[in-house]
């Protein structure tokens, strides 16, 4: 699918006026999507277009036997409640919930209808599910994260010359209430490579651009929408800075990020597609575990190592999947 029939078709879904949708044609399926980043950024862009192209390869085609009502929260916690609200009252057959906020809203909304999730961390601890085996109730799905994640992350940041000794790990604690349990692996790493390790909590513009003043470490960001959506002030702080930094997502590297190591969250998206498709064909949520990553991506901007001064290993390049010259 091509940038432009994307962008049209967002235009189309978000123009539609909410009473118009409320009703479905008869015979067609009913799908909500809740997504926490912009609908019409790059990540938003790329998410919709592999989604629809994954349904359609199943069967489910929008507006032909599936209605799609999508909703985006653009990183704005009181909207996605908001839309998640909107989606519950449109009475959807099963609903996709992007992201961690996504999830936490719908299902305070929608308790009894099948939900599958994706882009989630640690969806146990959180309480989304019982066990990824035996998820129970009617929530199942993708996480983004795997415990080896965090320590490939650190591990990144000392095959950076010249060395780095010291990393502050960066993340709000209001939007990552995972963040201890990446925490701890970073700091077992941390250990094992003879580098320290320093919690940095950001929760606003300030805080963010105070990470600029601090030249004696490296940083590396955590997962969560925050981070995300304030991606740009992250950017420059650590740019002006001039120190190296590790990101979660392709997109801060796209965007002038050092590097990154992230799960391929088009990938989650075919999957999600093929949960969607059994739910709607009658498997029941609680049938189907909840699935850890398979598939990894690392990223490395070398036009931004070299304006840094910095020296990226021959052996980290090797196995880049993206170098951006």
């Amino acid at each position: 699918m091509k940038r432009r029939d994307v962008l049209a078709l967002l235009g189309t879904a978000f123009a539609i006026p909410f009473a118009a949708r409320a009703q479905s044609p008869a015979g067609l399926r009913r799908l909500g999507v809740l997504t926490v980043t912009a609908a019409d950024d790059a990540i938003g862009q790329t998410r919709t277009a592999v989604l629809l192209e994954a349904l359609a390869a199943r069967g489910w085609k929008e507006q032909d036997n599936l209605q799609i009502d999508w909703r985006s929260g653009r990183g704005d916690r009181a909207l996605i409640a908001r839309l998640a609200g909107e989606l519950a009252a449109l009475n959807p057959d099963i609903l996709l919930a992007i992201g961690t906020p996504s999830v936490e809203e719908l299902r305070k909304r929608a308790a009894s209808t099948p939900m599958v999730f994706a882009v989630v961390t640690d969806p146990v601890g959180q309480g989304f599910v019982e066990s990824l085996a035996r998820p129970g109730g009617n929530i199942t799905g993708f996480t983004d994260f795997d415990g080896p994640m965090a320590g490939k992350w650190l591990e990144m940041l000392t095959q950076v010359s010249p060395k780095v000794s010291r990393v502050r790990v960066v993340y709000n604690p209001a939007t990552a209430p995972f963040a201890g349990l990446m925490l701890h692996t970073i700091e077992d790493a941390g250990r094992a490579l003879g580098v320290a390790v320093e919690a940095v909590t950001v929760t606003d513009v300030a805080s963010i651009a105070a990470l600029a003043g601090r030249t004696d470490s490296a940083l590396l960001v955590l997962p969560d929408f925050f981070t995300l959506a304030n991606r740009a002030r992250l950017l420059a702080a650590a740019n002006e800075a001039r120190v190296p930094a590790v990101y979660w997502s392709r997109t801060f590297v796209e965007e002038g990020g050092l590097m990154s190591y992230s799960t391929d969250s088009a990938e989650q998206m075919r999957q999600a597609a093929a949960y969607i498709d059994r739910i709607l064909k009658g498997t029941k949520p609680a049938d189907l575990p909840v699935q850890n990553p398979t598939k990894f991506e690392l990223a490395v901007n070398l036009k931004t190592a070299r304006a840094l001064g910095l020296t990226i290993s021959s052996s980290l390049l090797a196995i880049a999947d993206t170098v951006v010259e």
